[in-house]
C-alpha cells in the first residue's frame, strides 16, 4: 500500500482528509468477486474517487457503492477477469484542505491456477424471511488453509457489528444473527472468506424482513355504564392492530388525551364528580386506518311521574288504563296504586307492569277508585302521577235484600218490609216479592209483584189462617239478584211473624248462644208472650223444645261437643204461635275425649319389649277428631322410673316399647287425644318382659288390671 499527502494550505477550522479505512491488496479468482474498501474523514468530508492506473475506474463490471454515512464507498469488481483487472487500484480523497491517495493490489487466478490452501465456502446463505422483530440467522462455513476469516457484505457494504449495540454479531462459527430485526435489515447478503492465499465471495441470499400490517381492531372495546350522581368510573379500551394503534378518547369534538401523550394499544379514561350522562368516544388510529367505540355513561336518577292515567275500558270488576311514560329514559317497570275513593287506606299496589297499558281486576261493582300510576328504574321509585278516578259498571245484585220481615194487617192482607241489598253491585231499579202457601212449587210458580222506588208492599187476598212463604229479590238495569231465605207468615190477625236475623254462635264446647231480632208487634193486643226453640242434632231425627220468656238471645246448655245443631225459632202471642224462622245450623266444637282407648292389650316379644295394642275410644266419646296417642310406662319394682312416648300418629293401633329391663314387671296405660288435648288414662296393665332364650310362640303373658281412673 502506497500513501501520499499533499496540503496546500491549513485553517484552525477545516482539516485535510486522512484515511480511516484503506484498501486492502486481494487475491481472487475468475469469475468471482473483489471488493475494495476506503474510507476517509476531513472537514469538509473529503470527496473519495478510485483510480485504476491513475485513471479513473469507468466499466460495466466496475461498481462504486458509496456509505451511507458519505464516509467513504467500496470498489466491486464482478466478475473478474484474468489478466486484464490485475492491476494497482488507487483510493483518492480530496477536500479543499488537501488530498490523500491509498493503493492496493489486485491479483486474479483461474481455478486450475489456485493453489491448495485457497478459500473454499462449504455453506454459503440462504434466502430467509423472518418477521419483524424476531431473529434472523445467516449461515456461512468456509474450509481453507490457513483458515479463513469470515466477514459479511449486505448490498455490497461490509456488515459493521461493532455499531448497534449488538444487535448485530457475528458468531464463532461465521454465521451472521441479527436480533431483533427490522426493515432496514433487508438486503443482499454475502459471505466473504479470506485468507493469505485469497479471498473468496459466496452466492448471495436476500434477507426479507417481514412486516405484518394488520388493521386496527379493538380487542377491549369501552363498556357503558351506570352511576350515581356524582359517582366516579375508569372507562378502559383497547386496541392491537400491527402496526400497533394509538389510541386516545374523545367527548364530541373536544380531544380528552393530549396529543403529545396519546398511548399505544391502551387508554384508561378516568372520570370522577360525574352529573351528567355522556357518550364518550374511543378512537384508534395507526397508519392502516382509525375505527371508534363509543361508551355511554349514563348517571343514575330516579323516574319522572308518569302522565295522568287514561281510562279506556270498565267493567263491573275491572277498570284498564293507558298513560304515557314520561320519561326519556327506560324505566324497568311501573307501579298501579288504587284505593276506593275517599278512603284513608293505603293504597293497593300492582307492580312488575312492563307495558303503558294495564286492567287492574279485581273491584267490587259500581264502586268509585283513585288510581295514579308510578314509574321504576334501577335506582327506585319515582313521583307518582296525578290521580284519576273511574267507577265500575253495574251488575246485578251479588246479596238479596236485607232484614226481609212481614205482619199481618188483616186475616187477608200482609204488610212485607226489606232493606237495600249489602251488595247492590249498581243503582237498585226495583224489586220482585214472590210468595206462595205452597213451598213446593218452584219459584217461578209463585205468585209475584214488582216494587219501585219503595221499600215494602202490601200483599192482599191471602187465604186466613194458612202459612204463607214470601221471597224478594232486587234488580239492577244490569240483571236480578238473588232470592232472600223464606219469610214464613201466617195469615192470622195478632200472631206473630218469623224472627229475622235469626243467628247461633257456640260459646263453649256444650252450649250455643242463640240471637234474633224480635218481629214488629201491631199494637198492645198484639204483643209477643215467649219464644219456641225447636233444635235437634243434624244426625238425629228426634226434636226438641224449648220455651221461654220474651227476649232477644238464648243460651242453650247441655249440649253435646262436635255436633252439628238444628235450630228453628217461633214467636208467641196470646192469638197463638208465629212461623218458624228458617233452619239454622251451628257446630259445637271439640273438646277432650270422655274415654280412654279401647281393648288394651300388651305382649312381650322379646326380654326387653312391649307391644302395646288398643282400639280408638267409642264414637260418642271422642268428642272431636283424634290427633294421636301417648303411651305412659313405669317400673313396679325397684327404683320406680316413669316414662311417656311422643305422640302416636291417630291411624296406629299399636306401638313398640323397647330397650326395657329384662324380667321386669311394667304398668302401661294410654291416652287418646284431639284437638283440645288429652283424654283420661286407660286402666293400668302390668306386664312382664321376659328371661332370655325365650320365643315369642311361648310367651305366657301374665297381666292384671288395677282401677285408676274412673269414667262417669
Amino acid at each position: 500500500i502506497c500513501l501520499s499527502y499533499s496540503s496546500p494550505l491549513s485553517h484552525l477550522l477545516v482539516s485535510p482528509p486522512r484515511f480511516t479505512r484503506t484498501p486492502e491488496d486481494q487475491t481472487g479468482v475468475q469469475g468471482g468477486v473483489a471488493s475494495f474498501v476506503c474510507q476517509a474523514a476531513g472537514d469538509p468530508q473529503p470527496k473519495i474517487v478510485w483510480n485504476k492506473k491513475g485513471k479513473k475506474v469507468s466499466n460495466q463490471r466496475f461498481e462504486v457503492i458509496e456509505f451511507d454515512d458519505g464516509s467513504g464507498s467500496v470498489l466491486r469488481i464482478q466478475p473478474l477477469r484474468t489478466p486484464r483487472d490485475e492491476a494497482i487500484y488507487e483510493c483518492h480523497a480530496s477536500n479543499s484542505i488537501g488530498e490523500m491517495t491509498a493503493s492496493t493490489r489486485l491479483a486474479v487466478l483461474r481455478e486450475d491456477q489456485l493453489p491448495p490452501g485457497f478459500p473454499t465456502i462449504d455453506m454459503g446463505p440462504q434466502l430467509k424471511v423472518v418477521e419483524r422483530s424476531r431473529t434472523a440467522t445467516m449461515l456461512c462455513a468456509a474450509s481453507g488453509n490457513p483458515d479463513p476469516e469470515i466477514t459479511w457484505f449486505k448490498d455490497f457494504l461490509p456488515v459493521n457489528t461493532s455499531s448497534n449495540n449488538g444487535r448485530i454479531k457475528q458468531l464463532r462459527s461465521g454465521a451472521l444473527q441479527i436480533e431483533m430485526s427490522e426493515e432496514s435489515d433487508q438486503g443482499k447478503y454475502e459471505c466473504v472468506a479470506t485468507n493469505s492465499d485469497g479471498t473468496r465471495y459466496s452466492t448471495p441470499a436476500n434477507l426479507y424482513v417481514r412486516v405484518r400490517r394488520v388493521p386496527p381492531r379493538f380487542s377491549i372495546p369501552p363498556a357503558d355504564s351506570e352511576i350515581m350522581p356524582g359517582g366516579n368510573v375508569n372507562i378502559t379500551c383497547v386496541a392491537v392492530g400491527s402496526p400497533m394503534p394509538y389510541v386516545k378518547w374523545m367527548l364530541g369534538a373536544e380531544d380528552l388525551t393530549p396529543e403529545d401523550d396519546m398511548p399505544i394499544g391502551r387508554n384508561v379514561l378516568e372520570l370522577t364528580d360525574v352529573r351528567q350522562s355522556n357518550n364518550y368516544t374511543c378512537v384508534a388510529m395507526s397508519t392502516l386506518g382509525v375505527i371508534e367505540a363509543v361508551a355511554q355513561i349514563s348517571v343514575k336518577a330516579l323516574p319522572k311521574a308518569p302522565g295522568t292515567p287514561v281510562v279506556t275500558e270498565r267493567t263491573a270488576t275491572s277498570i284498564t288504563l293507558t298513560w304515557d311514560s314520561g320519561n326519556p329514559e327506560p324505566v324497568s317497570y311501573y307501579i298501579i296504586q288504587h284505593r276506593a275513593k275517599g278512603s284513608d287506606d293505603a293504597y293497593k299496589e300492582i307492580d312488575g307492569i312492563a307495558t303503558t297499558r294495564y286492567s287492574v281486576g279485581g273491584l267490587s261493582p259500581y264502586s268509585h277508585y283513585d288510581f295514579r300510576v308510578a314509574a321504576v328504574n334501577t335506582i327506585g321509585q319515582g313521583p307518582s302521577s296525578d290521580v284519576v278516578e273511574a267507577r265500575t259498571a253495574e251488575q246485578a245484585p251479588s246479596s238479596p235484600p236485607r232484614q226481609v220481615r212481614g205482619r199481618m194487617l188483616s186475616t187477608t192482607t200482609a204488610i212485607i218490609h226489606w232493606d237495600e241489598p249489602e251488595e247492590p253491585n249498581g243503582q237498585v231499579v226495583g224489586y220482585r216479592v214472590y210468595y206462595t202457601s205452597n213451598s213446593l212449587l218452584p219459584v217461578n210458580q209463585w205468585e209475584k209483584q214488582m216494587v219501585r222506588s219503595a221499600n215494602f208492599i202490601t200483599i192482599q187476598g191471602l187465604t186466613p189462617n194458612k202459612t204463607y212463604y214470601i221471597r224478594v229479590l232486587a234488580f239492577t238495569s244490569v240483571g236480578d239478584g238473588p232470592l232472600s231465605q223464606d219469610l214464613q207468615i201466617i195469615a192470622k190477625t195478632g200472631v206473630p211473624s218469623q224472627p229475622s236475623e235469626f243467628k247461633g254462635e257456640a260459646k263453649s264446647e256444650t252450649s250455643i248462644l242463640l240471637s234474633w231480632v224480635a218481629p214488629p208487634q201491631g199494637g198492645p193486643d198484639n204483643q209477643i208472650t215467649g219464644y219456641e226453640l225447636v233444635y235437634r242434632r243434624a244426625d238425629d231425627t228426634e226434636e226438641k223444645k224449648v220455651s221461654f220468656e220474651p227476649t232477644t238471645s238464648y243460651l242453650l246448655k247441655n249440649l253435646k261437643p262436635f255436633s252439628a245443631y238444628v235450630f228453628q225459632l217461633a214467636a208467641k202471642s196470646k192469638h197463638g204461635i208465629g212461623a218458624y224462622t228458617n233452619e239454622l245450623s251451628v257446630d259445637t266444637p271439640q273438646t277432650l275425649p270422655s274415654a280412654p282407648p279401647q281393648d288394651v292389650a300388651c305382649t312381650s316379644p322379646s326380654s326387653t319389649s312391649i307391644l302395646v295394642s288398643w282400639a280408638p275410644p267409642p264414637p260418642e266419646f271422642q268428642n272431636g277428631v283424634i290427633t294421636g296417642y301417648t303411651v305412659q310406662y313405669s317400673n313396679t319394682e325397684g327404683i320406680k322410673v316413669s316414662k311417656r312416648t311422643e305422640r302416636i300418629p291417630p291411624e296406629s293401633s299399636s306401638y313398640l316399647l323397647e330397650n326395657l329391663q329384662k324380667w321386669t314387671e311394667y304398668g302401661i296405660t294410654i291416652r287418646a287425644q284431639t284437638e283440645a288435648g288429652e283424654g283420661p288414662e286407660s286402666l293400668q296393665l302390668l306386664v312382664r318382659t321376659e328371661e332370655d332364650g325365650t320365643f315369642l310362640n311361648q310367651v305366657p303373658v301374665c297381666f292384671r288390671m288395677v282401677p285408676v281412673t274412673n269414667i262417669a
